[in-house]
């Protein structure tokens, strides 16, 4: 299941970055230009704000988790979330914590 996460990760990175890159090629490298095109209409700019919400959220998890257990590698999930985006981080944070959960299996030999 945790390599799902990995999967779900990846896809949340690919998928999302090929219409970005896209984007910016027919409209010029310009961030403010994206950023104006994401509030085009009321639905674009309610899709932003859920996943402004989201990503505000995941942050917060993400940290608190980090400083109360010191497991400090789930903090790239936050730039992961804010560059690329929540489909990436939310799978990617759950894969590293899924990863520090699990219990170590004794050896049989």
């Amino acid at each position: 299941m945790r390599w799902l996460f990995l999967a779900l990760a990846i896809w949340g990175t690919v998928h999302p970055m090929w219409y970005f890159i896209s984007w910016f090629r027919e409209n010029g490298w310009s961030l403010m230009s994206m950023v104006d095109a994401w509030h085009a209409n009321a639905a674009t700019s309610g899709l932003v704000w859920d996943l402004t919400i989201a990503a505000v959220a995941l942050t917060i998890w993400v940290i608190w988790e980090s400083v109360t257990k010191r497991h400090w590698a789930g903090l790239v999930a936050i730039p992961a979330t804010f560059c690329i985006g929540v489909s990436c981080g939310l799978p990617l944070y759950i894969f590293l914590r899924w990863g520090r959960d699990q219990p170590v299996q004794p050896s049989t030999g």
